[in-house]
């Protein structure tokens, strides 16, 4: 079942009329329309209509005007049906329909002939958001998201048809439109159909303050419930419920709450009330966060940061700390001297904390002229001259005037000290020397390096004169004995440039009346080339990469000199163990590299540098620069050798170790770890990748692969990773596993026909077998071990070929059956492995009954074994060994297995590079006989020569 929007149609210049009770439903994300329904109630008012329009029935009758309303939620997917055009219209049946008060549809039939065409009249900004079904006049979404904030709060435009928008100027459910312009061909059924599509608001936007930050200002003496409008309310695009709710603060700091006011056109606006008594004094502001809600389900949130401040009134006054202050001033004082200030404290702000000092009433004009005090800063500065007969105290009462306040007070009590009017006398003699008041002074000197020399004396030698020095530096004055007066100023420890080089000191005289008389001493240091250059880092640590840039940069040397101008200019230079390739700036000290370097080569260096200064004589200091260069991965992995041969004997256990692949790296760290992996054949060998071990996962048959050449790649760690390759051949060795196989004849149930006119020493026929095996192991040698017949022994078998030739003469006795058990036996070591077949030679003149002879094969009669070492010209390996000699003879096997190991591999090398040369000699091995009678399929088996001599 599917849902569509809702629909309202009526015909332009005739009856609009839609069912009296009408609500919309969604249905599975869809907007379901209502059923149209006939209401009785309404036929009256219809017939006074058409009378009243009667006159214009025949322009009603060719009108083809239609309008449909449609509404659904914004935010759909693409593919949501709004509504059928064709069963809004009536122009099809509605399936299912059939309503008998419905009104009747003006085809009957599902099928149309012509069929209808939908289109739309343009394609405006509305159409891109619906798609139009041709055929069927479906209207659905498209892949165009409506959203209605987007389309009619901000970009809406007028209400004009032909695929616009509208936008009514109530923020209700129906404000917003999409307006299309829908031509119903073909001719017969023309309709121009005004469609409007209104777009219900969902909750998809959150609640947004237009400013992130927002201040309220409250004057501390807000009474409570005192109501502030607060700015910038938060702005919410979706409309009604879906809009701004309520506010509420986040913390409320048990001063404030908010209430919101409701206007005219709905629009919410938080106050901030005050609930407590503000002090800006105590605390000046608030902060918190503010939070709109939108009434959504579930709500959306907005908040900003709401910053209360509380603003200033003059609630204070201005106060003094203290309410007394005593002040010396001596009698020879400068005019124009501050001799003390006073300050008073008001905790308001701006224009409420100015304050203003003056004198009381109280204070008399001769101390007013005397002493002036500065209205705004409370400074108290010495206003005339004081002469003899000026008093000694003087009691200054201050008043600290604020707006509004009453003045606050303070007294300043000061006391005028009466000098003498001819003070002592000091008189320098320098020995040091002096240029303009300065003595200069090498910081070389020693200590109790004289200065000057100081006379100190009344002019009215009345009074008793002593002196001290005054100051900081490495100075002392003392007396100079025997003489009275006379005052000695020398050093007292070593000087130093470079910590002090300027002081300045003061000699001192005061007399028994207290009059003080100074005199001011400046010395200026004079640098020496004392201190050699010193680096910041004596020992000097770098790191660069191999496969640097020519010229690369290592690093900047530092080396600071204590003394000044030319003394402290530092030069650098490289020490004698320093490769030619580095190059160190003389004047900047910046050290580099003018060659490749390469860590498999060298990996550190380690050499000294020198900085040198420009004094007289030169000092210097040496630092020591330590190198490491950083491996990159520039070096494949390397394998001992480029071919690998390994001769592993044949049955070798699964897994066995076949040999060590040895494969290096130059470089260092991950870029020389080294993985092993097997190229090709893999699924038969394995390799491990830390011990380069070589191993097989199963067992090797020679006789399946005499050999194996495979590949092993060595990948190592860097990035990006290097590799090689190296060819591994492995020689399967031969053991004796296999018993040879007899081929001819084929079953020991089969017979020959041998004639008595057989000439002695005529080949009769011939066993005929192979060993899959080689070498020695592959030697076949035939024996018969079996005799039964009427003279079986007129017959032998060659030991080397298998051929059976007659011996002797067939007699007339001679006829019938002869059974010879033939085994066919190889060399192999350390046990020979044999087969056996059975030759049934019938001899007779004919094969007149073939029943008899395999009557007399199927007996199963005994036939005595003797056995016979075959006589074939090959020397034997191995003799029987006596028991009472074991141990000479594991010994001597010992040796001999070890002779032969070492024997075998260099055959295996030499029959590899001989190879080729094998062709030509062929002919001269040793080749099985083909049998002279019956039959034997050549594809079992395909004879290959075999020479001896080479194993």
């Amino acid at each position: 079942m599917r849902g569509r929007g809702d629909a309202r149609s009526s015909s332009a210049l005739a009856v609009s009329w839609r069912p009296a009770t009408w609500h919309p439903r969604l249905d599975m994300g869809r907007l379901s329309r209502p059923m149209s329904s006939f209401n009785y109630r309404n036929l009256p008012r219809l017939l006074l209509f058409f009378l009243f329009v009667g006159s214009f029935n025949c322009l009603a009758s060719y009108s083809r005007a239609t309008e449909l309303l449609y509404s659904l939620n914004e935010g759909l997917p693409a593919g949501v049906l709004i509504g059928s055009l064709a069963e809004d219209l009536r122009l099809l049946p509605r399936a299912g329909s059939r309503d008998p008060q419905s009104q009747p549809t003006e085809h009957s039939g599902t099928e149309l002939n012509p069929p209808l065409s939908f289109s739309l009249a343009s394609q405006g900004l509305s159409g891109q958001y619906v798609t139009l079904d041709n055929r069927s006049g479906e209207l659905h979404t498209s892949a165009q998201e409506i959203d209605r904030e987007e389309l009619c709060l901000e970009g809406g435009g007028g209400a004009a048809w032909g695929g616009s928008i509208s936008i009514s100027s109530s923020r209700s459910a129906d404000s917003c439109l999409l307006l299309l312009d829908v031509l119903v061909l073909p001719q017969e059924y023309f309709r121009f159909v005004k469609v409007k599509i209104a777009i219900r608001d969902i909750n998809d936007n959150a609640p947004q303050f237009p400013v992130s930050q927002i201040s309220v200002w409250v004057p501390e003496n807000a009474p409570v419930n005192t109501r502030l409008a607060i700015e910038h309310p938060a702005m919410d695009p979706d409309i009604g419920t879906n809009g701004v709710q309520t506010y509420r603060l986040l913390d409320y700091h048990r001063m404030f709450t908010l209430d919101v006011e409701e206007n005219e056109n709905g629009e919410r606006t938080p106050y901030l009330i005050v609930m407590g008594l503000l002090d800006r004094e105590t605390q000046d502001q608030y902060v918190s966060i503010i939070i709109a809600e939108d009434g959504g389900s579930p709500p959306l949130l907005g908040s900003a940061t709401l910053t209360i401040g509380i603003s200033d009134i003059n609630d204070n006054c201005p106060l003094f700390t203290d309410s007394q202050i005593n002040v010396t001033v001596y009698g020879n004082a400068t005019v124009g001297t501050p001799i003390a200030a006073v300050q008073a404290v008001d905790r308001d702000l701006g224009n409420n904390a100015q304050i203003t000092y003056s004198y009381s009433q109280k204070v008399p004009q001769a101390s007013k002229d005397l002493f002036h005090l500065d209205e705004t800063t409370g400074v108290i500065k010495l206003f005339s001259k004081i002469g003899g007969s000026v008093l000694q105290t003087h009691k200054l009462t201050i008043l600290a005037n604020g707006p509004g306040c009453i003045p606050a007070v303070i007294t300043a009590l000061v006391t005028i000290i009466k000098v003498i009017f001819r003070p002592p006398e000091i008189v320098p003699r320098y020995i040091a020397n002096e240029i303009d008041g300065i003595v200069y002074l090498k910081e070389l000197e020693p200590v109790n390096t004289p200065i000057a020399f100081f006379t100190i004396r009344d002019p009215e030698g009345k009074y008793k004169v002593n002196c001290y020095l005054e100051g900081e530096g490495p100075f002392r004055l003392s007396p100079y004995k025997p003489y009275n007066n006379e005052y000695l100023l020398e050093t007292t420890k070593p000087l130093d440039y470079e910590l002090q080089q300027f002081y300045e000191i003061a000699v001192v005289a005061w007399n028994s009346e207290g009059f003080h008389v100074k005199k001011i001493i400046k010395v200026q240091l004079l640098d020496d080339n004392d201190n050699a250059p010193v680096f910041l880092q004596p020992l000097v640590e770098l790191t660069i990469e191999e496969n640097n840039a020519p010229n690369a940069f290592l690093t900047k040397l530092d080396a600071t000199d204590a003394d000044s101008g030319e003394r402290g200019q530092v030069s650098y230079f490289l020490g004698p163990d320093a490769p030619s390739y580095f190059s160190l700036d003389s004047v900047t000290g910046i050290l580099t590299v003018s060659t490749q370097l390469d860590r498999e080569e060298k990996e550190k260096y380690r050499y000294t540098v020198r900085a040198v200064d420009s004094g007289k004589p030169p000092r210097e200091s040496v630092a020591t620069v330590a190198i490491t260069v950083l491996d990159k991965n520039d070096n494949s992995p390397r394998f001992i050798n480029k071919d690998f041969s390994f001769f592993v004997p044949e049955n070798f256990p699964g897994y066995g170790e076949i040999g060590v692949i040895s494969v290096t790296d130059a470089d260092a760290g991950q870029n020389g770890w080294v993985a092993l992996s097997v190229v090709n054949q893999s699924d038969i060998f394995v390799i491990d990748t830390g011990k380069g071990m070589l191993r097989a996962k199963v067992s090797l048959d020679r006789e399946q692969q005499s050999s194996y050449t495979l590949w092993v790649e060595a990948v190592d760690g860097g990035e990006p990773p290097l590799s090689s390759t190296a060819k591994i051949t492995i020689l399967l060795l031969d053991i004796n596993d296999n018993p040879p196989l007899v081929l001819f004849p084929q079953s020991n149930m089969s017979y020959l026909l041998v004639l008595p006119s057989t000439l002695p020493g005529s080949p009769v026929t011939e066993v005929y077998a192979v060993d899959k095996d080689t070498g020695m192991n592959a030697v076949i040698a035939y024996s018969i071990i079996g005799r039964r017949g009427p003279r079986p022994e007129s017959f032998r078998i060659d030991p080397k070929t298998g051929n059976i030739t007659l011996e002797e003469a067939l007699l007339q006795t001679d006829y019938g059956l002869h059974r010879l058990l033939v085994k066919v036996s190889d060399h192999g070591y350390p046990e020979p492995l044999h087969s056996t077949v059975m030759v049934n030679l019938f001899v007779n003149d004919t094969v007149s009954n073939e029943s008899y002879i395999e009557s007399l094969l199927r007996k199963e009669s005994e036939i005595n074994i003797e056995e016979k070492q075959p006589q074939i010209s090959i020397e034997p390996t191995h003799r029987k060994v006596e028991p009472g000699s074991c141990m000479p003879t594991l010994v001597a096997l010992s040796v001999i297995s070890l002779g032969s190991i070492t024997l075998v591999t260099g055959m295996g090398i030499y029959i590899c590079l001989r190879r080729g040369k094998m062709h030509h000699r062929e002919d001269e091995n040793l080749e099985v006989q083909i049998p002279l009678k019956g039959k034997i399929d050549l594809n079992v088996r395909e004879r290959k020569p075999m020479d001896i001599s080479n194993i």
